[in-house]
């Protein structure tokens, strides 16, 4: 702790440590169960939740110390999903079954950037994604970001320079804020995510979109928590501790002491309503994604309020003379 913390980090970090601990105390829930490479098998029940699981543990292990016990939490958590692979054998055999489906590329990059890799598959991969046939592939302007992304996590050439992908989306075009919605919500999250690797390099937000989103996110955010839908409420405080430059101390206080209230005494977060339904715990698909978004954002919080209050000290002990980050 520093001198210039502010007050509410504790809280933001107990919020973020009881939802990673109700993670854990459900890994079984994202395990791969025989379905996950049955030929129509559904993703969105066995390898979306699985790959999320994947990706929030190794933010969860950027922005801690290695000591600190959300860090070993996140990396036992890790060490589960990557045996879940067969240590990475799975994605070879998704790679047989879809050879141009891009979701399990986008699942092993989580691992690769964490240092977890299978040369097989990464070899089967990098022939496909030098065909017209990956290149071409029609997708949503942010899940080709997505996919970029994932290509340069995982050692693969990029097929498209990443600000050129960025100009197609929605929050690019930094449209009316009217239009916010909870589509359009979830798309400029996610935008922000592949866009700086996951609140990893904040300066990889263009100046024009980090303005916009420093003027609007608040509005937006408020509008959220006034809803009830708190899973797209931590995506957008994920999305504020993203953006370069300080962060904004009042929105991280008010927007947490909001959110606090939704989470269950168990540490689940259910993705929408539920406002002081804190005795009944919410089932594990009503809930999982919300409670990895609180785990995720709740990190990244207390990462930039430490970082700015650590650039604060030094700023005070050089007289002032320089700039404070």
């Amino acid at each position: 702790m520093t001198g210039h913390e502010v007050p509410a980090t504790r809280e933001v970090r107990a919020l973020g440590a009881a939802a990673l601990a109700w993670v854990s105390a459900h890994r079984e829930g994202f395990a791969l169960g025989d379905d996950a490479l049955a030929e129509h098998g559904n993703v969105n029940t066995t390898w979306k939740p699985f790959g999320e699981l994947a990706q929030v543990c190794v933010c969860v292990r950027r922005h801690t110390d290695p000591a600190d016990p959300l860090h070993v939490l996140a990396s036992d958590l890790l060490s589960f999903a990557w045996q879940q692979t067969e240590r990475g054998a799975l994605f070879v055999e998704l790679q047989r079954l879809e050879p141009f489906a891009t979701y399990p590329l986008e699942i092993y990059a989580a691992f690769a950037s964490a240092g977890l890799r299978h040369a097989g598959y990464e070899s089967a991969t990098a022939t496909v994604a030098r065909t017209r046939g990956w290149h071409l592939t029609e997708q949503e302007p942010n899940r080709r970001l997505s996919v970029l992304n994932s290509e340069r996590r995982s050692g693969l050439p990029e097929h498209e320079d990443m600000p050129r992908a960025l100009g197609r989306t929605w929050l690019a075009g930094l449209p009316e804020p009217w239009t916010f919605e909870l589509a359009a919500g979830y798309t400029l999250t996610h935008v922000i995510f592949h866009l700086t690797d996951w609140g990893l390099t904040p300066q990889a937000v263009p100046p024009p979109v980090a303005a916009y989103l420093r003027h609007w996110l608040a509005p937006w955010l408020d509008t959220c928590l006034e809803d009830e839908q708190w899973d797209l409420s931590c995506e957008l405080l994920a999305v504020a501790s993203s953006l370069p430059g300080p962060p904004d101390r009042a929105l991280f206080q008010e927007a947490w002491a909001r959110l606090s209230v939704a989470q269950h005494d168990s540490g689940a977060v259910p993705e929408v309503g539920g406002r002081g339904g804190r005795t009944t715990a919410p089932d594990f698909i009503d809930c999982y994604h919300s409670t990895l978004m609180t785990a995720f954002a709740a990190v990244l919080t207390v990462n930039r309020l430490r970082e700015a209050a650590g650039d604060a000290e030094a700023f005070a002990a050089d007289g002032g003379q320089g700039v404070p980050g």
